[in-house]
């Protein structure tokens, strides 16, 4: 059993950072990899970013090169940097754990999600 509880989320004008936290706990985390979702108002789950567990890196189309997702399995902890942030990256954000995949039906480990407004 994994259990998984982001952090990080919050208010902030277009064009800022904001970097969010997943700490992971249950003896077999560190095995799995980790991926960042976001869903917004009447809108689908969106995959966002994954890691492996040996640090390798895919992106979605809509946050390469100003998202950047990493992990710390040290301290069994995920992040996703977001820079660059604009107004339709408004959404709950979810980390995930399990297989190297981008569907979100695939993950049977979620957060509870947290809240990312990105308004002037």
């Amino acid at each position: 059993q994994v259990q998984l509880v982001e952090s990080g989320g919050g208010l902030v004008q277009p064009g800022g950072s904001l970097r969010l936290a997943c700490a992971a706990s249950g003896r077999t985390a560190s095995s799995y990899a980790l991926s960042w979702f976001r869903q917004a108002p009447g809108k689908e789950r969106e995959f966002l970013a994954l890691v492996g567990r040996t640090g390798s890196t895919y992106y979605a189309d809509s946050v390469k090169g100003r998202f950047a997702i990493s992990r710390d399995n040290a301290k069994n902890t995920g992040y996703l940097q977001m820079n660059s942030l604009k107004p339709e990256d408004t959404a709950v954000y979810y980390c995930a754990a399990g297989a190297v995949t981008t569907n979100a039906n695939d993950y049977a480990y979620w957060g509870q999600g947290t809240q990312v407004t990105v308004s002037s």
